[in-house]
C-alpha cells in the first residue's frame, strides 16, 4: 500500500526477551502527513499518535486508589446504561480450576459495575467486538475515525468494534481477516502475532491434539475460552518451552496503535 509523503520516519526495532516473537517495529512519524511507504503485511507499531481521540479522555480518569493507573468513567457512560451489549462471562472454578464460559446480551450497567465494584478474581465480564454502529450516537462520536485509515490503501472499512473489560484479560489465537488497525484506549495490552500460515497450522495442531479438527480460526467460539483447548493455544503462543514458531510481538499502550 503506498501513499505519498514529504516527512521523514523513523523506524526503531525493540527486542523482546522471547526467542520465537521479535518486537515489532515503532513507526515514528506525523500522522497529519501521508505516509510513503506502508506494509500492510508487516506489524508496525504507532506510539501515542490517537491520544487525543474523545474516547481516551471521556470514558476513563485518574484512579483514586491506584496511582498511575485509569479507572473506568462510570459517572459518563451513566446515561448510556441501559444500552443492550454482547458480554462475556468467564468463571474459574476453586475446586476444578476449570473455567466455565458464557455469552449473552445485557446492559452496560452490567459490565460498568463489574468494571468499577471490587475485584472478582473468580470471574470475568468483557465487552467484546461490539459494533461501533450499535453504540448510542454520542458514544459513537467518541470514537471517530481515525484519519490515517484514510491514507493507507484504498481507506474502506468493513467494520468497527470496540473491546473492553477489566483486567488482565485475553483474546484467544484467532485469525484477522482482514487488514486493521488497533487502537489501545486505556491500560496496556501484549500481542502476539504470526504470519497466516503459521498462525493456522498452530490452529490445527492444538486442535487435532485435543481431538477437534476442523474448525474456523476466525471464529471466536466457545471451546476457544474454556477447557483443554483453551489451556493448548494459550501454550502454544505464551510458552517459550518447546514451541517452535516464531512471530512479532507488540506491547501497547494508552493511544498507540497497532
Amino acid at each position: 500500500l503506498r501513499t505519498r509523503s514529504a516527512s521523514t520516519q523513523l523506524f526503531r526495532r525493540y527486542y523482546s526477551t522471547s526467542l520465537r516473537f521479535s518486537k515489532a517495529r515503532q513507526l515514528q512519524c506525523d500522522v497529519e502527513l501521508d505516509i510513503e511507504s506502508f506494509n500492510a503485511n508487516e506489524p508496525i507499531v504507532i506510539p501515542n499518535v490517537f491520544s487525543d481521540l474523545p474516547a481516551i479522555k471521556k470514558w476513563f480518569v485518574p484512579s483514586t486508589t491506584n496511582p498511575g493507573a485509569l479507572d473506568l468513567n462510570a459517572s459518563y457512560l451513566k446515561p448510556y446504561d441501559m444500552s443492550m451489549v454482547p458480554l462475556e462471562l468467564t468463571s474459574a472454578s476453586p475446586e476444578t480450576h476449570q473455567n466455565s464460559f458464557d455469552q449473552f446480551e445485557a446492559p452496560l450497567s452490567l459490565l460498568i459495575a463489574h468494571m468499577t465494584g471490587p475485584p472478582t478474581p473468580d470471574t470475568r465480564l468483557y465487552l467484546a467486538q461490539h459494533s461501533l454502529h450499535d453504540l448510542p450516537s454520542d458514544l459513537q462520536n467518541d470514537l471517530p475515525t481515525p484519519s490515517l485509515i484514510f491514507r493507507i490503501g484504498r481507506g474502506d472499512i468493513y467494520a468497527s468494534s470496540v473491546w473492553m473489560g477489566r483486567p488482565p484479560t485475553r483474546t484467544p489465537l484467532h485469525r484477522d481477516p482482514n487488514p486493521n488497525l488497533f487502537v489501545q484506549l486505556a491500560g496496556q495490552k501484549v500481542v502476539r502475532l504470526m504470519r497466516p500460515e503459521v498462525g493456522r497450522a498452530v490452529y490445527e495442531k492444538v486442535r487435532a491434539e485435543v481431538g477437534r479438527a476442523g474448525g474456523k480460526a476466525n471464529m471466536r467460539g466457545q471451546e476457544m475460552m474454556e477447557g483443554t483447548e483453551m489451556e493448548a493455544l494459550e501454550n502454544a503462543v505464551w510458552n517459550e518451552q518447546g514451541a517452535m514458531e516464531e512471530g512479532v510481538e507488540a506491547t501497547l499502550e494508552r493511544g498507540d496503535g497497532l
